[in-house]
């Protein structure tokens, strides 16, 4: 981070370097065990017990593996949520560090180790030294990984037995200076929407086509077609992503196979574009099934929905950005992203905001710029004392102390 020298850091700053070790070595034990989500039995026993340790009153079982540690100071009537994810993605780690997972093909590779261990030195710093006046609910959860453990910890009930009047989350991004934060006002982050295409011909011999459906011809159709949506039906001001990433048919050459699949994966950033995908793909598919003399069937399933963060709350947040590292140091509206989050539940239900923790570019010692899902990838560990110390202010700034 291209920061003061030490003797000008923020004070917040200063107090979360003096215990970055401590975490740095937490979050490299919560590296070296990865879990997959809904399955993070360790960390969240590792979390609860380091939560009640400092005075939280602990909440388990949300979301299945989710923990929650509530903290009330003061006689403010407002509360703040904080979330980090926890869980791990099925991929064999190749960063050859002392550290790296021990379990097989599973690994951290998109820095939910790091955003734990941020959120937990937060966590002893606000029960310890913080001095603020209202509700800290600290929300620690499972399955992010395209299983939406946000959205299952609340239809268990999370924002009913802990309100929030905002609630926040961080996210590493690698290829950005380390250290530097990134904010954006309203959509932020794409939607993410599943499809599998099923399409039903009449299987036959490869010498006599006449007598066959071909499910292959018609599925080449349909994904020809399917590029024709984001460029003649989106506004080409307008982000769209229409990928085709799996078509299966067949096992020899001279068979034409009875069924064929393709699996889509849509983007978008706009909640009426979404719409308009769904609905241009179901009409297009259809539509070519019959030209071609075959049968479709469409499992459409929504994913995560666009991550839209609020101006209010993301104005605030940028402020104390920019009094944590210095306005040089904050992109005020970075550029949204294609990638999605399920932290756009949460904000769908509470406002609040999502912002970037610049994981490295590369630069100085050239850790941090290798892209997340990677298994090179590693949490830059110098972002445990900076996305700690954030947390930290916010709470305060927040939940100002009444004097």
């Amino acid at each position: 981070m291209n920061a003061p020298s030490e003797a000008f850091l923020h004070d917040k700053l200063q107090a979360l370097h003096a215990q970055a070790d401590e975490f740095i070595a937490v979050r490299r034990d919560i590296h070296k065990h990865p879990e997959m989500g809904y399955k993070e039995y360790r960390t969240s026993d590792l979390v609860a017990e380091q939560l009640s340790a400092w005075g939280y009153q602990v909440t388990r079982g949300l979301g299945g593996t989710g923990v929650v540690g509530q903290l009330q100071k003061g006689t403010g009537s407002r509360s703040i949520g904080i979330r980090a994810d926890m869980d791990a993605l099925p991929i064999d780690e190749a960063t050859g560090l002392p550290y790296a997972s021990c379990n097989t093909g599973i690994m951290h590779a998109c820095g939910h180790d790091g955003h734990t261990a941020m959120l937990l030195a937060a966590a002893k710093h606000i029960a310890q030294k913080a001095e603020f006046s209202g509700t800290v609910n600290l929300i620690f959860q499972p399955a992010e990984e395209g299983l939406g453990g946000a959205k299952k910890m609340m239809e268990d009930g999370l924002f009913t037995q802990f309100p929030c009047d905002a609630v926040f989350g961080m996210h590493n991004m690698p290829g950005h200076p380390q250290g530097q934060l990134v904010f954006r006002d309203g959509p932020a982050m794409a939607s993410s929407d599943n499809v599998t295409i099923t399409i039903e011909g009449t299987g036959g011999h490869g010498a006599l086509p006449h007598r066959a459906a071909d499910p292959v011809v018609a599925g080449s159709a349909i994904v020809m077609g399917l590029q024709s949506i984001v460029s003649r039906n989106v506004d080409p001001q307008e982000m769209a992503i229409i990928t085709v990433g799996a078509f299966n048919a067949g096992v020899a050459n001279n068979v034409i196979p009875q069924h064929a699949t393709l699996k889509l994966s849509v983007r978008s950033l706009n909640r009426e574009v979404r719409i308009l995908l769904e609905q241009r793909i179901t009409e297009l598919v259809n539509a070519q099934a019959i030209s071609y003399g075959v049968k479709a069937h469409i499992d459409y399933k929504r994913g995560y929905p666009v991550l839209v963060n609020h101006l209010h709350e993301t104005d605030f947040a940028r402020q104390v950005g920019e009094e944590l590292v210095g306005a040089a140091n904050v992109t005020r509206q970075g550029r949204a992203l294609t990638g999605s989050e399920d932290f756009a539940f949460m904000l769908e239900e509470v406002p609040g905001c999502y912002l970037l923790i610049g994981n490295g570019d590369g630069s100085g010692d050239g850790h941090g710029a290798c892209m997340v899902h990677n298994p090179g990838y590693d949490f830059n560990d110098q972002n445990v004392a900076v996305g700690s110390a954030y947390w930290s202010l916010l709470v305060e700034r927040f939940l100002p102390a009444q004097g």
